[in-house]
């Protein structure tokens, strides 16, 4: 037994790809476990294919990779000058976006609702709309399209404005008092604005955030690789409820309290899942209480 245990730390000690792997557990393991708990003859699931354990499986990744599971991803990129960054493959949506300043500090980043970069119609002098040619009368003429869009080529080339003390300042997001005191909190600061083109799949940035290392952290669905289908083991048992309730929900012969039965086990061990990778340490958590304690003389 000692042997087989020094041969197993040795194996990884010497592979760094394995480092921390024993806290997952693999998609096939949750498959198999559920196969040999919940089907066959007196149990739960009397036959079913694997094919199906292995869709609502997949399913209950994906439904707690977005609450429950540590499935924030994070890209780091320096803005060149088309001041573009394009989503991530596996991308759903973001966490948050920083710049990163020149001592490692993440300086946070807020999007902007008043910009866009919409379809902008070609047109020629006269105002009328330009229209690709085809030679096939079977395919229909589009629009063509202005790359970049006005409204885009506008926001990218604009100048940032220095802080303005004079009283007849107007400017409120540039303004001192404005930034103080009368300024929404996504505008009390320096670091930069985006905004998401979803439908191009970029993410825009201003210009003054051209040359600056900026992070990306967002949420992935933990389907984008082989590698990435695990359940950290604190919610394995969350993950069998989300396959059990899947798979009985589609059925017709299945009574309705069973169904209802295991949707209440799925949300007592989803949210038990969520409790324990929470992470939350007694000893750090006095630490913030103690600090919060403090009287403001």
């Amino acid at each position: 037994m000692g042997l087989l245990d020094n041969t197993t730390q040795y194996a990884y000690y010497n592979d760094p790809s394995s480092y921390g792997n024993y806290q997952f557990t693999t998609l096939d393991n949750i498959i198999n476990g559920f196969i040999i708990s919940y089907v066959g003859e007196n149990k739960l699931i009397t036959k079913i294919n694997r094919t199906d354990v292995q869709f609502h499986a997949m399913r209950a990744i994906q439904e707690l990779s977005y609450d429950v599971l540590r499935s924030v991803k994070s890209q780091e990129i320096e803005v060149s000058n088309t001041l573009k960054m394009i989503l991530p493959q596996d991308y759903v949506n973001y966490v948050k976006l920083v710049r990163v300043d020149s001592n490692g500090i993440e300086r946070v980043l807020y999007p902007t609702g008043k910009t866009s970069n919409p379809f902008a119609i070609e047109q020629d002098d006269d105002g009328n709309y330009n229209f690709s040619d085809t030679d096939s009368d079977a395919v229909l003429d589009t629009l063509n399209e202005q790359d970049p869009s006005d409204t885009w080529s506008n926001y990218q080339n604009q100048t940032p404005n220095p802080n303005v003390y004079s009283d007849d300042s107007t400017d409120v997001e540039t303004d001192s008092r404005g930034r103080r005191y009368g300024l929404d909190p996504q505008h009390a600061q320096a670091n930069g604005s985006f905004y998401i083109d979803d439908q191009r799949g970029f993410i825009h940035f201003s210009s003054v955030l051209s040359g600056q290392t900026v992070t990306l952290k967002y949420v992935s669905d933990g389907l984008g690789t082989d590698e990435e289908m695990v359940v950290h083991k604190f919610a394995e048992e969350a993950c069998y409820k989300w396959i059990a309730y899947g798979i009985l929900s589609c059925r017709t012969n299945i009574p309705e309290q069973i169904v209802l039965r295991f949707k209440r086990e799925r949300f007592a061990e989803t949210r038990k899942a969520k409790i324990r990778l929470s992470n939350i340490k007694m000893e750090e958590f006095t630490q913030v209480l103690k600090g919060m304690g403090k009287q403001i003389k």
